[in-house]
């Protein structure tokens, strides 16, 4: 297959970039080793983390595919570099908890590790200088963000991949705590896009309960590289 050309740069984020491709249905996104946190307060870099990060969502997305899971991903191009759907991106992103951690322990005084009786699905505005605030439907049909029928697709998606990556982690000696979902229009239909990694979800050693995510950056812990390539080993082998 001949090498693919990236155009001109589309969009610039704080862990990718996208590029346009000559297929106006289709662009480039490159995965940058920037790390953020705290709405990018704290910067930093972790090494690798972009090929760490398109090799894990590559091969999660394609897992999901196969589940009946309609994403934007379409192939691998190079270590940094995937070839995906042109989506317009819905301005939500839908987090699903399984066991308490993070700002859920924090405003609700529950000890972090608690696991929740059922999963929680949260919807938060996509607004770097609000703060990425809280919302519901009723948000999202003020602000023209989503349609009800919309947020009830990314809920049901979210409940699904919930349950397909829990039971493929724990398969793996990896504990889904929480993760992090956007999704996008295609084609007038919902479907999953920006990526599924270390960054976006809370992982866990099914034994040792020791973090293996973006967490590790967040709160300083060290063994940053060293947790995102044990938990690329384990998904992709």
């Amino acid at each position: 297959m001949p090498k693919l050309e990236k155009g001109i740069l589309l969009y610039e984020g704080k862990a990718k970039k996208l590029f346009a491709t000559t297929n106006p249905a289709e662009v480039i996104v490159y995965y940058k080793d920037d790390a953020t946190a705290g709405n990018g307060a704290k910067k930093g870099t972790i090494l690798n983390k972009g090929i760490l990060n398109n090799k894990i969502t590559g091969f999660l997305f394609e897992m999901l595919e196969s589940s009946n899971i309609p994403t934007h991903h379409i192939r691998l191009l190079s270590e940094r570099e995937a070839l995906v759907k042109k989506v317009n991106i819905i301005p939500i992103e839908v987090v699903t908890r399984n066991i308490v951690a993070g700002s859920l322990s924090n405003k609700l005084l529950i000890p972090e590790g608690e696991r929740l009786a059922c999963p929680i699905v949260e919807l938060y505005y996509k607004n770097d200088a609000a703060g990425d605030p809280p919302i519901n439907y009723y948000h999202a049909k003020a602000l023209n963000l989503a349609t009800r029928e919309q947020i009830d697709t990314m809920e049901s998606y979210a409940l699904r991949i919930n349950e397909i990556l829990s039971a493929f982690f724990a398969e793996k000696n990896l504990i889904l705590v929480d993760f992090k979902l956007e999704f996008g229009i295609y084609n007038n239909e919902v479907i999953l896009a920006d990526e599924i990694t270390p960054d976006t979800c809370r992982l866990w050693d099914s034994v040792t309960l020791e973090k293996m995510d973006k967490d590790r950056f967040r709160r300083d812990l060290g063994g940053v590289e060293d947790a995102y390539i044990e938990v690329c080993r384990r998904i992709t082998n």
